[in-house]
């Protein structure tokens, strides 16, 4: 078992505790078997309200595939517990968003979507259904008249195995 975390960096201007929204929120990867190395080509998405269970009764996981190379089944699971709100604080640095539990799967790219939530720092208010079209995000808060960005996350984050993160998530 490999606990991978995924990070984030993420310049935010007026916007504070962006994050993913609910359990039904769908975390898009790219993975790559540990066995053999073969990648997946297209970007497969995992969600906490979406389990298989495991063979021979050992719970539930994210997403269980096989290997179209090497025929071996691998596993990747969601820790819920470490999904965490990126703060107006984080602005600019790597901090981590999700840990995935990983068994033969390792991520190796990340597609940011749909379903971000996010709160205005002044105002406290609620941003829903953040989505990106070419790592850009632009709102307009209309009562304060200040805009709202998120720019910068297309290719900006990383994957961090086992005790490499950030010390205030404890693996």
């Amino acid at each position: 078992m490999v606990k991978i975390a995924l990070q984030l960096k993420v310049d935010l201007e007026n916007l504070t505790n962006f994050r993913a929204d609910g359990d039904d929120f769908r975390w898009y990867l790219r993975l790559q078997c540990s066995n053999c190395n073969e990648e997946t080509s297209e970007f497969q998405y995992l969600s906490l309200a979406e389990t298989v269970p495991v063979k021979g009764g050992r719970g539930h996981v994210s997403l269980l595939m096989k290997c179209k190379l090497c025929s071996r089944e691998n596993s990747i699971d969601i820790l819920k517990d470490s999904i965490k709100p990126y703060r107006d604080t984080d602005s600019g640095r790597f901090a981590t968003a999700v840990v995935f539990d990983c068994r033969g799967l390792e991520p190796i790219d990340f597609s940011p979507r749909a379903g971000f939530v996010a709160e205005g720092v002044e105002s406290g208010t609620p941003f829903t259904e953040i989505a990106f079209n070419d790592g850009v995000r632009i709102e307009l808060q209309v009562e304060f008249n200040q805009y709202i960005l998120v720019i910068n996350t297309k290719g900006l984050y990383t994957f961090n195995k086992g005790t490499i993160c950030p010390p205030k998530l404890h693996l």
